[in-house]
Order: C-alpha cells, then structure tokens, then sequence
C-alpha cells in the first residue's frame, strides 16, 4: 500500500491521521517525538513509521490506551480542567500504566451499564468523523441546536467523565 492509502485507513481506524493526533499530543504537552514515543511506550523508529503512514495501526492494546489517555488529557487541558503544572505527573501515570489487554470494555456493552451507552455513542460519532469534524459540525449548530451541539462536544470530542455525568442526567428521560 502507499503512503496515501495508509493515511485513508488511518483515517478510517482512528477518525484522522495519526500525524495529527501525535500533532495535537505535541503541542498540547510540549513533547519532540523522542519524548512523545517514551510517553506511549513506543520505540521512536515505529513512531515515526505510524506518524509518515509508512504504518497503518498501533497492534499494541496497551499502546492504544495510552493514546486514549493521552488524548482525554489534551482535551481536559485545553478545557482548563487539567493545570498546567500538574501535566507532567500526568504524562507520568500515563507512561506508567500497564496497559494490560483487559476484556472490560466487552462486559461494560454486554452489562448494558451507563459508561456502556456512552461508550458506544462516542465509538459511533469517532467512526464517522474526526475531532475537528464533531467540533465544526457542533459550532454549526450552536445557534439553533445547542443542546444537539452540547451532545457532539460531550460524546464526540470530550472526556469519557462529562459525557457519563450529561447521559446519567438525561437518560430517566426516555
């Protein structure tokens, strides 16, 4: 496969290229590359391999955790949830995770428990689009729809704990 086609299925598996992800953990956390690989727990070589799409996807499950993780974090930062000054142990706990493949995610769906729905919900929307995509389409309806945008925001692009907090709200509503 070429390069090109590579970036599509990266597109397709992870809602954008990973260059942009490994982008948006840089600056968000002022990481170089070296430092970005330590922090996921990967060598700088395959790093480089999945950011160029010389590599499609990241087969280490713990890997992908912390890609999660990481990416939850950026949000609370950018939202001002997370401080500055409290980043780097962050980062550290991060780095420090076991990532063992657990089955969790499976039982939480077959349980049918909140974090389930919410957890579905999210995996749907970054299906069909990217980060950027939820957030454009919910500045598009803002005006008219808030309470539709408010929902792209929360399940879409933000952290897993305001969307399980907005579901619990609103779920004895239907």
């Amino acid at each position: 496969m070429s390069v090109e086609e590579n970036i599509a299925a990266q597109r397709r598996a992870y809602g954008e290229p990973l260059s942009e992800i490994f982008g948006r953990f840089r600056t968000a956390f002022g990481l170089n590359q070296a430092g970005l690989a330590g922090v996921l727990g990967l060598s700088a070589p395959m790093l480089s391999q999945l950011n160029s799409g010389q590599r499609v996807k990241i087969g280490n499950p713990a890997v992908l955790q912390r890609v999660q993780s990481l990416s939850e974090l950026a949000e609370q930062v950018a939202e001002g949830a997370v401080d500055q000054h409290e980043v780097a142990s962050r980062l550290e706990e991060i780095r420090n995770t076991s990532g063992q493949f657990t089955r969790s995610t499976s039982t939480a769906l077959s349980s049918g428990g909140d974090d389930a729905v919410v957890l579905g919900v999210r995996n749907l929307l970054r299906a069909v689009s990217s980060g950027a995509e939820l957030s454009r389409a919910a500045d598009q309806l803002e005006a008219e729809h808030p309470a539709l945008a408010e929902v792209l925001r929360l399940y879409g692009t933000g952290p897993m704990g305001p969307a399980s907090a907005h579901y619990a709200r609103h779920r004895d509503l239907f």
